[in-house]
């Protein structure tokens, strides 16, 4: 984490500036079995496409509230650093009638249908495959986002000390997410660069935010973010720490 990190997009610009090329989001879906590992460039060029969704089609501007209705997944996570991008709340599991944007899994469809603005749908589906039939109401994430710029740059410079995340009723301003992140890391079992995070918690309180991306950013390290771990068995878990030579466990 360098001096100038003041929100989790910065730690993203410094970590791309660092190694392009080494892991940062591993995902395991236990129920499907499917797994993604994004490296560094590539889950930088995720998350400025969705930024310049969120900021082009979607017309979010600093300020805004986006309810994010979605488990720990990787695509989660390029939601989260899109929103530091653009300067918008993202308020995890947070009510889509208050909110100015809603993205939601294929579980909260009607949930998420509350939300008076602009509804994005993720169908969740390996590859970050589309709805073999978009729901209605919604745009789907997967037609939306292949098409947009590889580049992005907010239209306003997004200030640290503004809210950027909402989670479990608490609000976190940018610069205190990159500082908390930094400040748990030691206690996550991440010591810098190479340290690699197994997380199995989930997406729906601080402490599966920190250990699932936001400590692994700050640190150099890496997460593999695995999704119905219950369903794993002792055995073969062990066998996933060996193979992808995690360092350290949140369960």
């Amino acid at each position: 984490m360098n001096a100038t990190d003041r929100t989790p997009a910065d730690l993203l610009r410094s970590a791309l500036a660092a190694d392009p090329g080494r892991p940062l989001v591993t995902f395991y879906d236990d129920a499907t079995g499917e797994r993604v590992e994004l490296s560094v460039a590539t889950f930088a060029n995720w998350v400025a496409k969705t930024s310049n969704l969120l900021q082009g089609d979607l017309g979010a501007e600093p300020g805004d509230r986006v309810a994010l209705l979605l488990p720990a997944h990787w695509q989660t996570a390029v939601w989260l650093l899109a929103c530091s991008s653009v300067g918008v709340i993202a308020d995890v599991a947070g009510d889509p009638a208050a909110a100015d944007i809603v993205v939601s899994g294929p579980d909260t469809l009607e949930a998420a249908r509350a939300c008076g603005g602009e509804r994005i749908a993720l169908a969740l589906r390996p590859l970050g495959g589309r709805f073999p039939q978009p729901p209605a109401g919604f745009a789907d994430y997967a037609v939306e986002v292949p098409g947009q710029g590889d580049r992005f740059a907010p239209y306003a410079p997004v200030d640290p000390e503004e809210p950027a995340l909402i989670v479990a009723g608490r609000e976190f301003s940018g610069a205190e997410v990159v500082e908390r992140a930094g400040a748990e890391a030691t206690a996550l079992g991440l010591t810098g660069p190479g340290s690699r995070l197994l997380s199995g918690l989930p997406y729906d309180s601080w402490g599966g935010l920190c250990a699932g991306l936001y400590a692994p950013l700050a640190t150099g390290g890496s997460v593999v973010l695995c999704r119905h771990l219950e369903q794993v068995g002792e055995e073969t878990l062990a066998k996933r720490i060996e193979s992808e030579r995690v360092t350290a466990t949140a369960r």
